[in-house]
């Protein structure tokens, strides 16, 4: 019997090499996180968190990106934070506040960004807070990026009228406790 495994000793290396793979995929697949990168349905959440300007945390879980926008940066990794930063942060916290915690959530064409991020419009009531703080001079349009075309004219008008009234981000002022670079 000796002789039969030793004509083809890579046979039981193969057989090891198998079993060690699946005991690995079934361990795997018992502690696999759920998957966030499910698109949501659109409807009313509850925001445990504004992280900034542009991004909240549900109590799902789930990280959502306001669509359409950019607003300066607080808490990127080994980034600065930017002018105008922590007041973009203060007024989504402010309006998400004002909403009770709770906000509906309209998604665009794209659902999803490069980061698993949620990609979504944010209303509460008749108030959108993509356009608002666009409209506060607290973020850029965004109009390269695929949503609708009623969207984009809404954040567009937001931001020349910001513009035109020199706010925020146009204003020409650094404020205070950031650094631009």
């Amino acid at each position: 019997m000796a002789k039969r495994f030793s004509r083809n000793p890579f046979r039981i290396y193969w057989w090891v090499f198998v079993l060690a793979a699946f005991v690995l995929l079934r361990i795997a697949q018992e502690y696999r996180q759920p998957d966030d990168n499910q698109p949501l349905a659109e409807g009313t959440y509850r925001v445990a968190r504004v992280i900034d300007g542009d991004t909240l945390l549900l109590e799902s879980g789930q990280r959502l990106r306001l669509q359409g926008i950019d607003a300066p940066e607080t808490v990127k990794p080994d980034h600065p934070v930017e002018p105008w930063g922590p007041e973009a942060s203060a007024f989504a916290r402010q309006f998400v506040e004002q909403a009770g915690g709770e906000v509906r959530l309209v998604f665009g064409i794209e659902r999803i960004d490069a980061y698993g991020r949620q990609l979504a419009f944010v209303w509460h009531g008749d108030q959108m807070l993509n356009a608002e703080l666009v409209r506060a001079g607290l973020a850029r349009a965004r109009l390269d990026y695929r949503y609708s075309g009623t969207m984009k004219r809404a954040l567009a008008t937001a931001q020349d009228e910001a513009r035109d009234a020199r706010r925020g981000i146009w204003s020409g002022e650094i404020v205070a406790g950031a650094t631009s670079e």
